[in-house]
This record gives structure tokens, C-alpha cells and sequence, in this order.
């Protein structure tokens, strides 16, 4: 490959983790065609963008954007593959229901949101909740005081129009 060649490849690379705030770097080689393709497509499905990579190209990518992926560089090695989202926990929960079916990918490392991450941790990344989720919980709990004063209200009006109608009804 020309050195042209391999710095428009590192270019787009770069340009992609500058765009997408939420990456994952897995191992899917030992893959079949079908599970490969399976897979492809069940990240199409998910706005998961899949991507094979060579490590040696992802770093340099990865140091021309200027972010910090010092925790990253150790698992470059081996076969690798980066998984972009726009949901920080979507590639997780994609690799969990996966699994159920084959024995890969297995999950390298991730950045999510200015954080690194690497080791044994599908779990926990399949359980970190999306930007949209913590806002949803936010405005849940925002609404709750507000939907608790307006049943009070509404209970407190049934209880006294029943005690006024029962004192109309009263003869004396």
C-alpha cells in the first residue's frame, strides 16, 4: 500500500472518532461469513457503523485527533475492529444479544463520552444509560412532585364534593 494511500486511510479514521464521541474496539475474527454478515447487518439495523481496521493505522488516527486514548493503545493487537454509535450504550447491548449466538466479537475496549474503558466490562457498558434515558429520568422525577400535588388536589375535591352531597342529601 502507498503511504498516500495509508494517510487518506488514516485521515478518515481520524475524521470518524472526531465525529462520534462513542466508540467500541472489539476482536470479531473467528467469525464464519454468515456470522460476519449476520452481524453487519444487525449493526446496520442498529446505527452501529462496523468497521476492520488495522491497529497500526487506528493509532495514528487516533493520535492525530488529540484526544487522550493512552488507555486504549494496549489492546491495539491482534485483529481489530471499531464499532461507532451515537448512543453510548447501543454497541453493548448489540455484542450482548450476539453472543447468544456465537462466541464473538469480544470487547477490546471503548471511549464513551471522554471516558475510556478496557478489560472485562460488557456488562457494565450495556448498563450505562444514553444521554436520552438520563433526560427522560430527569423529566420523570421533575413530573413526579407535580403529578403527586395535582392527585392530592383532585382526591381532596372528590372527598369534600361527597361531604357536601351527603350533608344536601341529609334531611333535618
Amino acid at each position: 500500500m502507498r503511504k498516500e494511500d495509508k494517510q487518506a486511510i488514516i485521515n478518515s479514521i481520524a475524521e470518524q472518532l472526531n465525529e462520534n464521541s462513542n466508540f467500541y474496539l472489539t476482536d470479531i475474527s473467528g467469525l464464519n461469513a454468515e456470522q460476519t454478515s449476520k452481524l453487519r447487518r444487525l449493526c446496520f439495523s442498529r446505527d452501529v457503523k462496523l468497521l476492520v481496521v488495522k491497529n497500526t493505522l487506528l493509532r495514528k488516527a487516533m493520535e492525530q485527533t488529540g484526544k487522550d486514548y493512552d488507555n486504549l493503545y494496549t489492546v491495539l493487537n491482534g485483529s481489530t475492529s471499531v464499532m461507532f454509535s451515537e448512543v453510548g450504550n447501543a454497541p453493548a447491548k448489540l455484542i450482548k444479544e450476539f453472543l447468544k449466538t456465537a462466541d464473538r466479537p469480544i470487547v477490546k475496549g471503548a471511549y464513551i463520552e471522554d471516558a475510556s474503558y478496557t478489560g472485562n466490562i460488557l456488562d457494565f457498558l450495556a448498563n450505562i444509560k444514553s444521554k436520552n434515558e438520563l433526560i427522560a429520568d430527569v423529566i420523570a422525577l421533575l413530573q413526579s412532585p407535580a403529578k403527586n400535588v395535582i392527585g392530592a388536589l383532585q382526591s381532596g375535591g372528590q372527598k369534600l364534593s361527597g361531604i357536601v352531597k351527603t350533608l344536601s342529601e341529609r334531611s333535618e
